[in-house]
């Protein structure tokens, strides 16, 4: 996936700061970051310190410390880092500092698990109209919302200011949804379909496939317990050993 850079040029002598180039890695990191920090500031925490933080989130603390410093964010020697500050800067940087409208393509059995996620609300995102190509769905009410026929996407697109669609229709048509998505002026698309869309330079995918995860965790399972297994029918205890970035 290319990462589409919002940001001043150099040249910008405003009173907003540069927007930071992140690596991809930092990128994906940062929700984590914040996943943890809410979670601290809702204990009442005020500080974290570099350590506590990377243990809550799970991330080398010399590696969160680097994240961070993208957001030229250091903390305070014998303080830490202040908890409520931090979580506006990474907030700020994930442009979650104003709600996002977004769509849902297909509702199946996915869709209509989606389309009752309350984690996406409390994140920053509003779920505001549902499509579906089949006649028999559109008008069933899921969650409060009617579900809208896919050729109503390009008014419901402007009247609703969408700025990310969710396809969770079967591989067979989610390409053609992508091209309706992007015709309707929509640049950033969660996939959860088993299958790589094409889209415009200017279009961010993300891809979300449950299927592909458990196949690595099954290479894990594979691969621990081949090295377990030694001559003899003896077995050798090599411990937990993580599995992720």
């Amino acid at each position: 996936m290319s990462q589409q850079r919002h940001g001043s040029t150099s040249g910008n002598t405003g009173a907003e700061p540069a927007f930071p180039d992140l690596p991809e890695a930092t990128i994906a990191r940062l929700p984590e970051y914040l996943r943890a920090l809410h979670n601290l500031g809702e204990t009442g925490a005020d500080t974290i310190s570099s350590e506590g933080l990377s243990a809550a989130a799970g991330v080398n603390s010399a590696k969160l410390r680097k994240d961070l410093s993208h957001l030229g964010s250091y903390g305070t020697r014998g303080v830490g880092y202040d908890v409520g500050l931090l979580i506006e800067q990474i907030e700020f940087v994930l442009g979650l500092d104003q709600r996002r409208a977004v769509c849902l393509v297909g509702v199946g059995n996915l869709g209509h698990a989606l389309a009752g996620y309350d984690g996406f609300a409390s994140r920053g995102f509003k779920i505001v109209a549902l499509f579906d190509a089949d006649a028999a769905k559109v008008g069933e009410r899921i969650h409060g919302l009617v579900v809208r026929h896919i050729d109503e996407l390009p008014t419901a697109a402007v009247e609703e200011s969408i700025a990310i669609g969710v396809i969770a229709t079967p591989a067979g048509a989610a390409q053609a949804v992508a091209d309706d998505l992007v015709a309707a002026g929509v640049t950033s698309i969660l996939n959860f379909a088993p299958c790589v869309l094409s889209v415009p330079a200017n279009v961010d995918v993300r891809k979300v496939d449950l299927a592909i995860e458990l196949q690595i965790l099954s290479f894990h399972e594979h691969r621990k317990a081949s090295l377990t297994a030694l001559p003899g029918g003896r077995t050798k205890d090599i411990g937990q050993e993580a599995v992720g970035s």
